[in-house]
């Protein structure tokens, strides 16, 4: 129950001030200011726009499936956050603890798709069905090189409990991470990483809900609480993610150095701050990249990412026997 509430406090907290900081990353990469106006220097901006979307009225269209359309949003949402209940703060907070913790968060994530293709479908609009349509091509599409890459660490590990995987990482600062003790998990860790970021339907990767093709995809005929869901579910999603690439390669709640801070407050410091670098770098790349066309999109997945992550299932074996003889 500590896990839950931690998490949920956080990620609303997370969610207010990562659009803040995007909309300035945004400014910074594009050479403008970005929101100015509303507190000093616009830190307030994100707060009145979160007031103003509550007070919105939830309009519904006269030929949207009621029911679907209504709980469309709070499947999406449920997947994402339930998929926080095996993530570790720290050292004495490992959430559920159960020993197939990667296992549990990649399917029941895997469920999101069913609420993004039921609001495509309820909503009985042909750019919300187009956006779902991509969507879950796309998530189907990268959800295979994800697992492999994740399955890589796996490999190396020999564990499925991501509690385990951090106290591994945990004993010499960074000098027992994964992606510094295992060389081989740099290759698995970009192909986690773009997979992430197609998962979470971040640029380049934005095609369900690029507003320039679709309006806003599977999310059009949504207003109010109901399209904020949606927005709060992006955003666990990259959170989410984030802790989850930063438990298998960067070592988890350890601090960079054995010197600095330890202790369960600095472990679950060490471990969103993590994150939190993580996540800059996906705004960095929404905003200086292109939206790629949908036959590169799946291209990139089926032809290069996948085999190149089988390869290194295969080459990652190898390294664990080696390493073990």
């Amino acid at each position: 129950m500590i896990s839950f509430v931690f998490y949920l406090a956080f990620l609303l907290i997370f969610v207010v001030f990562a659009v803040y900081a995007e909309r300035k990353t945004a400014a910074f990469i594009q050479n403008r200011l970005g929101p100015m106006e509303v507190g000093p220097k616009g830190i307030l901006q994100t707060i009145a726009d979160l007031l103003k979307m509550l007070q919105k009225e939830d309009i519904r269209a006269n030929a949207v499936d009621l029911i679907p359309f209504l709980i469309a949003p709070l499947i999406v949402f449920a997947a994402v956050f339930t998929g926080f209940s095996v993530l570790p703060i720290n050292s004495d907070l490992e959430g559920s603890g159960i020993s197939s913790g990667v296992f549990f968060l990649l399917a029941i994530v895997s469920l999101d798709v069913l609420g993004i293709l039921m609001a495509g479908w309820a909503s009985n609009n042909k750019y919300s069905l187009y956006g779902a349509m991509r969507s879950v091509a796309q998530i189907v599409s990268y959800e295979v090189p994800l697992g492999l890459s994740v399955l890589c660490v796996v490999i190396i590990a020999g564990t499925l409990d991501l509690n385990q995987m951090s106290l591994i990482q945990s004993r010499d600062g960074m000098f027992t991470w994964n992606i510094i003790t295992h060389p081989v998990l740099i290759i698995p860790f970009f192909i986690f990483f773009i997979a992430t970021l197609a998962e979470s339907n971040r640029a380049p990767f934005d095609l369900p809900e690029s507003e320039s093709e679709l309006i806003g995809g599977y999310s059009t005929e949504y207003s109010g609480f109901r399209w904020g869901m949606f927005m709060l579910s992006e955003y666990g999603m990259m959170l989410l993610l984030s802790i989850l690439g930063t438990i298998l390669f960067f070592g988890g709640w350890s601090s960079p150095l054995a010197i600095f801070g330890q202790g369960p407050i600095w472990g679950a410091v060490w471990l969103l701050s993590k994150a939190m670098l993580l996540i800059f770098v996906q705004m960095w790349v929404r905003w200086t990249l292109p939206r790629l066309r949908v036959d590169q999109l799946m291209s990139l997945s089926w032809k290069y990412l996948t085999p190149l992550a089988i390869v290194m299932l295969f080459v990652c074996a190898l390294w664990k026997l080696w390493i073990m003889s």
